[in-house]
Formats: structure tokens, C-alpha cells, sequence
């Protein structure tokens, strides 16, 4: 019997239950014209103040707005925005909103380079925004925080300007490539009402666009979309769409992980996934003792003083190298397991089993941020209240209260860091039971064995998050430094 591809199967789905988009007040918003901009302009004003205060406002952190915005709030709240419904700050980047102009300029609307149509730079420019972060103290400094948004919006204006797609949102942007991956845990999707309709639709326009709304900027075609992955949430295919087909439909928060056909079978996206999951511990080991003696350990034994150097190999080590050493050692040991009858590729193997880490990595990523969130969440008062009273504004007469921060006791906070880690572990543990159980070719595949050396990487991540966390933790930010 043959096995139907993943297109066909996309294809045979049944329409949505729940259509957010037919919801009263809620729907008509999404779907109208200038819908997305309403998300927009509010980011595209606070960014124009991270970028104005940062510049010239004061260069302590904690009483900058560029800094606090930034590397407190923006990470909180987007991690919250991701499992509670999706890509909403990709919906509402202000780094695109010159889309249209962009595009008006398009210098030939070329095609952006075949050996680049991938996730590799992607992976790469995450790894170097990390870095950049522990190196140049990015979270200390108001002035490099609001040039990094500049080039953000430069980026994105030029590629926009030089390629057909939307390439900087797809295979380029750090911040979109950890929203795509966290995302793929996210409650919503976009999907076709009638699959049936998309089979006789002649022009496409939820991908081509029609004559009033571009289309998909990362040319996904509706009805063959399986994963949250590359979806920025634009609604511009729903907008797009003539015969009113495209619905944004809730979806158990695993569903997408645990099928195996819904990514395809790529180097790149395995390693993306387990990047994001040991960049969540890296980026929290930065913060923490330990990182400070690796440091004098590294020092003493390669003879340097470079902070640049050290971090690259700290940082280098932690992102690249372990991922790519455990990864591709579990992915050996299921096929060794496996046995040589049932023996696949090694690419299959890593591809099909990797990516069931996210769950684990989201939660370690919400833990860290939610506590920076939870213990400084209200410094924006203060800093904003000082924002003003700089420009001859008075708030409500109010003078800056610098001890505002937490939102939550600190006894409170290791605790719900614990919950959450065990959650994301049970997620991660479901997700690659279920990712095996479903395994292709038939028939069913390898034995329970072959998932063992992934389930001891989940372990021994949880265990690695579990004691960073128990330790004393920068405040970064705030006027607070360590609890």
C-alpha cells in the first residue's frame, strides 16, 4: 500500500471545530486590512523608545528604559505570549512594518540564495546574539541595546528590499528563529476551513497575494502547513484568501511535536531544536558562580586574559559543540539499539527524535525568564517614571520608587521554576514515546531501546536546569543584583 506524503496528508484534514477568526469583535480585527498594524504600532512605539533612550538617555541600566524593556520585560512577556497563543510578537514585529515600501523598492525581487534556504544561518545568528549578550554585557548597556534594534530594523528593510520572500523573518532573524521554535508548542495554528477549496483554488493568493494584501511573506501554502514553524502569525493569507478559507484553530499544545512527519526530515532543524534547548541552559549558566571560576580556570590554563576569547569557548562549547556531540551520539546509540534489521539513517533517526527536546527547553527558558520577569516586572515604573521626570513630564506628581521589582515573593520562585521543569520534562518524555510509537517505515520500528539515550539527555538536562537554578542568579537589570 502506498504511504501518503506529508502534503497529501495535510491535505485530508478535516475543518477546524473553533475558527478564532469567526469570533465576534475578535475575528473581524484579525482578518481586517490594517489588522496587524494594530499590533504593531504599539511595539513600533516602544522600540522607538528603547532606541531614543538608550541613546541618549542615562547609561545605567536600571534607570534606562532600552535596557529594562528589553532584557526584562520583552523576554518575559513573550515566553507567556508563546504558550499561551502563539507568534504574537512575530505578528506584531515592528522590524517589518516598512514591508511595503520595502517592497515597492524591491531591487528585482530576486530569489534569496538555494544554499541558504535553510535554518543553518539562522542557528548561527542565535548563537552569536547570545554571545554578543555575555560579551559585550548587552544587557548592561542602554546605548548597545538601542543599536542592536537599529540593526534590526536595517536588516529587515534591506532583505525585504532585495529578495521576493520574506527572508529575513524565515532564514535570517535570531528572535523569529526562537519564537518558531517555541511556537511549535503554542495553542493555535493556522489551517485550511475546506481543504477541498484549496485543491481548486487557480491563483493561490494566500501565497502569491492578491491586489490589495501581500501574501505569505515566508510562502507557506495554507492547507499543507503542519508546523508553527516559519509562521509569523501575519494573517495576511487569511486576508488575502478569496474564498474567505483560512481559519487560526486551537490544537493540543503537543500535537504538532509529536507528529513526526509534521517537520521535515532536515540536519538543520534537529540542531535548531537542540540548540534552543541547551542555549536555555547556557544563558542561565552565564548568570550563576560557576560561569565566573570556568573562567579563571580557562584564563590560567590557556595563559589569556581575553574575556572574547574565554566566552567563545565557554559559550561555543555550551551551544555548538554539546549539541551536536549528545545529539549525535543518542541518535548513533537508537541505532545501535535498533538492531541492523530495523537500522535507518542516522539523519532519520536525529531528525525524528530531536526535536521531542522542546517542551524540556521552553520550560527551562520560561523558568529563567519568568523569575527575571517576576523579580523586576515593576522597575518599569520607576524607570519610566524617571523617563519623564528627564523631560519635564510629571506622572502624577510621583517620584521614582526604586525599590519596586518583584511581583512575586522570591520564596515562591524556586518552586514554581521546579513545577515547570517537570511539566516541560513530562512534555519532552510524552512527545518522544509518542514521536517512536508513530515511527516510519512500517513496520512499526525499532524497540523501546532506541529512545533510551534520549530520554537519559532529557534527564540529565532537567538535572543540569534544576541545580542552576538553586543557585545564587544575577539580577540583571535592576538594581538588585543576587538573591
Amino acid at each position: 500500500m502506498a504511504v501518503e506524503t506529508r502534503a497529501e496528508s495535510a491535505l485530508h484534514r478535516p475543518p477546524p471545530a473553533f475558527d478564532l477568526l469567526r469570533l465576534p469583535l475578535v475575528g473581524p480585527l484579525l482578518r481586517w486590512r490594517w489588522g496587524r498594524l494594530v499590533f504593531q504600532i504599539p511595539l513600533l512605539a516602544i522600540a522607538a523608545l528603547i532606541i531614543y533612550d538608550g541613546l541618549t538617555g542615562p547609561q545605567l541600566a536600571p534607570e534606562n528604559t532600552a535596557t529594562v524593556l528589553a532584557w526584562i520585560h520583552y523576554r518575559g512577556l513573550v515566553v507567556l505570549a508563546l504558550l499561551l497563543a502563539g507568534n504574537l510578537f512575530c505578528k506584531g514585529c515592528p522590524f517589518v512594518l516598512p514591508r511595503t515600501l520595502a517592497r515597492k523598492l524591491s531591487l528585482g525581487g530576486r530569489r534569496w540564495p538555494k544554499a541558504l534556504r535553510n535554518k543553518w544561518l539562522a542557528i548561527g545568528l542565535l548563537f552569536l546574539i547570545f554571545f554578543l549578550y555575555e560579551w559585550l554585557d548587552l544587557w548592561a548597556s542602554p546605548w548597545l541595546t538601542a543599536w542592536l534594534a537599529v540593526a534590526y530594523f536595517v536588516a529587515a528593510f534591506a532583505l525585504e528590499a532585495l529578495f521576493a520572500e520574506s527572508a529575513f523573518c524565515k532564514y535570517v532573524c535570531p528572535l523569529g528563529s526562537f519564537n518558531f521554535v517555541s511556537s511549535t508548542i503554542s495553542p493555535l495554528q493556522i489551517v485550511a476551513r475546506d481543504t477541498q477549496v484549496c485543491r481548486t483554488c487557480v491563483n493561490k493568493e494566500c501565497v502569491t497575494g492578491s491586489a490589495e494584501t501581500l501574501g505569505c511573506g515566508t510562502e507557506l501554502f495554507v492547507p499543507q502547513i503542519t508546523s508553527n514553524l516559519d509562521c509569523v502569525f501575519c494573517l495576511d493569507c487569511a486576508r488575502a484568501c478569496p474564498h474567505d478559507n483560512v481559519a487560526l484553530a486551537p490544537r493540543a499544545p503537543l500535537k504538532e511535536l509529536a507528529a513526526p512527519d509534521s517537520w521535515r526530515r532536515r540536519w538543520d532543524l534537529g540542531f535548531l531544536a537542540l540548540v534552543f534547548a541547551f542555549a536555555s541552559l547556557s544563558n542561565a549558566f552565564g548568570m550563576v558562580p560557576p560561569v565566573y571560576e570556568l573562567e579563571i580556570l580557562l584564563a590560567e590554563r590557556l595563559r589569556t586574559n581575553s574575556e572574547a576569547v574565554l566566552l567563545l569557548l565557554i559559550f561555543g562549547g555550551a551551544n555548538l559543540v554539546l549539541p551536536a556531540l549528545l545529539g549525535l551520539g543518542a541518535a548513533r546509540l537508537s541505532q545501535v539499539f535498533a538492531g541492523p534489521a530495523k537500522r535507518e539513517s542516522l539523519r532519520a533517526v536525529f531528525a525524528r527524535y530531536a526535536p521531542a527536546v522542546i517542551p524540556l527547553a521552553f520550560a527551562v527558558w520560561l523558568a529563567h525568564y519568568g523569575f527575571h520577569f517576576a523579580t523586576g516586572a515593576l522597575t518599569i515604573v520607576p524607570v519610566f517614571q524617571n523617563f519623564l521626570l528627564d523631560h519635564r513630564v510629571s506622572l502624577l506628581g510621583a517620584k521614582p520608587d526604586w525599590t519596586l521589582g518583584a511581583i512575586l515573593p522570591f520564596s515562591w520562585l524556586l518552586p514554581l521554576q521546579t513545577i515547570i521543569l517537570l511539566v516541560g520534562l513530562a512534555g519532552s518524555l510524552y512527545v518522544v514515546g509518542e514521536r517512536h510509537k508513530r515511527a516510519r517505515p512500517h513496520p512499526p520500528g525499532p524497540g523501546l531501546l532506541a529512545i533510551v539515550p534520549w530520554v537519559v539527555l532529557f534527564l540529565a538536562l532537567t538535572v543540569a536546569a534544576a541545580y542552576l537554578f538553586a543557585l545564587p542568579m544575577e539580577m540583571r537589570g535592576t538594581v538588585q543584583f543576587l538573591y
